[in-house]
């Protein structure tokens, strides 16, 4: 009776054609087989390299391309670091060279309390400054030189800055003042006049109205030291300002020394019984690093690109199929952070590489941003290997308790934050007057920074000055609570939150039970890598005809 049903069915079907149950079966089976695809190539997204190469065959070119980057940048970068390394030396050096040279009587160490005090100490200082100069020919031991505008030596600046008119009478306490600020600017040429009463025989200065005075001059040496390291020498022109600073009017003149370096190519220059390392072979080795980056950036961004249209695809079906909205902690995780942080690093890199070429051809002299731009993309790509330590079960909980961790990190921090600031101004305006720690916020803030890591704690009580009994009782009670406070209670909250998401992250990986719909709608999915489903080809019909119509 059931064959004969069916034969019925059959005969009716081949001259009717199909029935609407069929035609919906076979919807349902696209449907099915639509959705077993999406899960098939998300599971395919968040697989590690090793995976997808088993998975599809692919060469784990990024994998292979951030290998070989790191290696690279490292090369760079240490090779950048001996060379900037003898330029920082080099402007130590002379800039310890000048301070001996210029400044009578100085002592290394001693520039935060190198001052005079007497009208007659300031005269023979400047004196003593320009027969230095007149003389350093004689008592250099470097290759310094004067600087010239054409043939004629350029001259000494002697710059008197002072109020435009002052009456002071303190024994009165009475005063006058035009706050007018006047600049009266003299030139030395200290080859043809040995000392100050000989080159200005009426120089005067107004002790009483006189802010400060500036001794500017210019002079030139030569980096020899980078001949060692096959490098062609540099050309360095030092503007050296020294500064009286009496704007206190305390009745201690403050004398400072600061030293500006301009670094050029030489003009002329000649090396024999050593050839110089060829600096087109530098600069194509920081284009090939260049190439890589860009290389690198692109894969990196195609991949984020990937991440997202997948994102829509599955935030499409959650609405159409399963009428929710996905939540933002399953979308983020189809944007890959570390693909970000590639992405920055090779940015970085990129620029940091076209600095140091123009520095290696001597277009630019900026050796600190080069440094940054350097530094910290280096720094990014070494961090970067934690994402591929990551597809290590005992390293991954590390990673996934970090991330975990952040919201709450960050939280906590604010938190935190504010009450470290309010501490932070209320030292400043208290003690500021009586302890050289807390006279600026800088120095409060990183003082009480040390005080929370257990550093120069005892010192910072000692040396509290006993000038007022009221301020030093308080001194006492705001250490003694911001010590308690920061280390008893707000570090151990802290390693607290990291605790607790270790210990959760801890349980999820031993229950392998899913903890987000994204987790669980994958975990459906138990397809090998090794299965052969997901290799686009012409005998994968679901995975091909379904993706690549995607």
């Amino acid at each position: 009776m059931e064959e004969s049903i069916s034969t019925i069915l059959y005969d009716v079907h081949e001259t009717n054609g199909s029935p609407p149950w069929v035609d919906h079966h076979h919807q349902c089976l696209e449907n099915l087989d639509s959705v077993e695809c999406l899960r098939r190539k998300i599971k395919y997204y968040f697989m590690n390299p090793c995976e997808k190469y088993h998975a599809r065959g692919r060469k784990p070119w990024k994998l292979i391309l951030q290998i070989i980057k790191i290696a690279i940048i490292t090369i760079q970068l240490v090779s950048f670091g001996l060379s900037n390394q003898m330029v920082v030396t080099f402007k130590e050096e002379n800039l310890m060279t000048f301070k001996h040279l210029f400044l009578k009587d100085y002592v290394d160490g001693g520039m935060n309390t190198y001052a005079v005090y007497r009208q007659a100490d300031v005269y023979d200082h400047i004196d003593y400054i320009i027969e230095q100069y007149g003389r350093l020919h004689n008592i250099t031991v470097g290759n310094h030189e004067y600087e010239k505008n054409g043939a004629i030596y350029t001259p000494l600046s002697l710059c008197q800055e002072f109020y435009r008119n002052c009456t002071i009478f303190p024994g009165n306490e009475t005063f006058e003042i035009d706050v007018q600020v006047e600049t009266e600017c003299l030139k030395v040429y200290p080859m043809y006049h040995p000392s100050l009463q000989e080159a200005l025989p009426h120089f005067e200065l107004h002790f009483k109205r006189m802010l400060s005075v500036k001794i500017t001059f210019a002079l030139k040496a030569i980096n020899l030291q980078t001949v060692r390291h096959r490098e062609l020498p540099d050309c360095y022109n030092f503007n050296v300002i020294i500064t009286f600073k009496n704007q206190a009017h305390s009745g201690r003149i403050k004398v400072d020394l600061e030293n500006d370096v301009d670094i050029n190519e030489c003009r002329d220059w000649k090396v024999t019984g050593a050839s110089a390392r060829n600096i087109h072979l530098t600069v194509l080795f920081d284009c090939l690093i260049i190439i890589t980056c860009i290389t690198s950036f692109t894969l990196c961004t195609r991949s984020v690109i990937n991440g997202i249209q997948l994102q829509f695809e599955y935030t499409l079906y959650c609405r159409n199929h399963c009428g929710k909205e996905v939540p933002w902690s399953d979308k983020l995780e189809f944007v890959n952070g570390w693909y970000i942080l590639i992405i920055v690093s090779d940015t970085l890199t990129i620029i940091g590489s076209i600095l140091k070429i123009a520095i290696q051809t001597k277009v630019l002299t900026s050796y600190d941003i080069c440094s940054i731009f350097l530094g910290t993309g280096t720094m990014f790509v070494w961090i970067g290997v934690i994402r591929y330590m990551g597809y290590f079960r005992k390293y991954n909980i590390l990673i996934l308790t970090l991330r975990a961790a952040f919201p709450n990190v960050i939280r906590f921090i604010c938190c935190a934050g504010i009450i470290y600031l309010s501490y932070c101004l209320c030292g400043w305006i208290v003690l500021g007057p009586y302890h050289e720690k807390f006279r600026t916020l800088n120095t409060v803030s990183e003082c009480l920074f040390s005080l929370i890591n257990g550093d120069d704690m005892f010192p910072t009580f000692k040396n509290m000055t006993q000038k007022s009994s009221l301020v030093w009782i308080f001194s006492r009670v705001y250490l003694y609570t911001f010590v308690s406070l920061f280390i008893y209670m707000i570090l151990s909250l802290f390693i607290t939150i990291i605790t607790d998401t270790y210990d959760t992250i801890k349980q999820q990986q031993q229950s392998g039970t899913p903890t987000s719909e994204l987790q669980k709608f994958v975990s459906v999915c138990i397809d090998l890598p090794n299965s052969g489903v997901y290799r686009l080809d012409e005998h994968n019909s679901c995975f091909f005809n379904c993706c690549i119509a995607r």
